[in-house]
């Protein structure tokens, strides 16, 4: 017997040592090696020598303020106003350049909000970090519900018994084995604000009542724009885990349901959603580590414009480090993204842990 185990184990550690070996060399040590860059002043291409500079690109990137700044007032006190009647206040650069305020050295205006006749300012030394963090944030929120949620309704859709259902199938996981870049590039031309498909379509229907508009030169519809690409390019691969969830589903527990005079939802909701545990969980933790990992699509579709409005930490990471040479800056932000899609993948693994 114990000649077995051990003649087991051996055949298995040999079919493990390569995979193992490779995310190793492809995953685990690069990590490492980006953490140890991220404590330095490393640029790409530099005449000056790398020095270890500690934990301060970590307090650097992150750091954010919000400062109060009054209205401007005339001699006699009274608050000034410009020719539209909107109150007149200094500008930000007077505290974030002033001696006055060592703390503030450097830092940028990210957005404001009135209070009284004051306005709230909030600062950052990276105003374009914290707006690829938003933007990242902002897709999983959308995006991860949405697309599991169409995942399910496809795999429900196609895991019937019905002639020709191959075919549905093989369509709807067609956008799946086709090239992100080329579905970028096809999408490009769809939202093209002068001869795109939308454009045309939705003047078509609407007898061209509607006017055309450039859906990814606009900061209000450009992040929407990758969002809706985004979720059709990659709908089909969430389909077809939730359709080998849905297979493993014994038939004897929906024959008892009828029997019992169970309704369709009814079914859903206490045989078929029970089963789908697993596979839910699955499936929302792969959605989110896919959507902060969005790239490509910015890449080729915008560049992380306009205004900055599709800019995204991964964008971040390689456009910092490879478009400004700054290394350490790049591996600093690389760093902080897999801290949170560790955090979040422990946090939904927690949530959705057996009770």
């Amino acid at each position: 017997m114990a000649s077995k185990l051990t003649t087991s184990n051996r055949a298995g550690w040999a079919f493990a040592i390569p995979g193992v070996g490779l995310i190793a060399a492809f995953i685990i040590l690069p990590f490492f090696f980006a953490f140890g860059l991220s404590l330095t002043d490393q640029r790409l291409i530099s005449p000056n020598p790398t020095q270890f500079v500690g934990l301060e690109n970590y307090r650097n990137l992150p750091s954010m303020s919000v400062i109060t700044i009054e209205p401007e007032r005339d001699e006699a006190g009274e608050i000034l106003r410009d020719e539209d009647g909107a109150i007149e206040y200094p500008r930000v650069q007077s505290i974030t350049r002033s001696d006055e305020y060592p703390q503030y050295r450097g830092m940028q205006e990210w957005f404001r909000w009135q209070s009284g006749e004051n306005a709230r300012v909030v600062i950052a030394s990276d105003v374009v970090f914290w707006k690829a963090l938003t933007n990242t944030f902002l897709f999983v929120l959308i995006v991860a519900p949405t697309q599991g949620a169409l995942a399910l309704g496809l795999a429900l859709l196609i895991n019937q018994r019905i002639r020709g259902i191959n075919v549905f199938r093989a369509i709807y996981f067609m956008p799946v084995v086709v090239s992100i870049v080329v579905v970028s590039l096809l999408w490009r031309f769809i939202y093209d604000g002068q001869d795109g498909l939308l454009n045309n379509v939705l003047g078509m229907i609407t007898f061209g009542a509607f006017e055309g508009r450039d859906w990814l030169g606009s900061p209000d519809t450009a992040l929407g724009a990758i969002m809706a690409m985004s979720i059709w390019q990659a709908v089909g691969f969430h389909m077809v885990i939730w359709l080998s969830g849905l297979q493993t589903i014994s038939p004897t527990l929906y024959e008892a349901a009828n029997i019992e005079g169970a309704s369709k939802w009814q079914a859903f909701r206490y045989v078929t959603w029970p089963g789908l545990r697993n596979t839910a969980v699955l499936v929302l933790i792969v959605i989110t580590m896919q959507a902060f990992a969005l790239f490509a699509q910015i890449d080729v579709m915008t560049n992380g414009g306009p205004l900055d409005s599709t800019q995204t930490v991964v964008f971040q990471a390689v456009e910092r480090g490879y478009g400004r040479q700054d290394i350490s800056g790049g591996s600093t932000i690389s760093v902080l993204l897999f801290v949170i899609v560790l955090t979040i993948s422990i946090i939904q693994r927690w949530l959705t842990r057996e009770r």
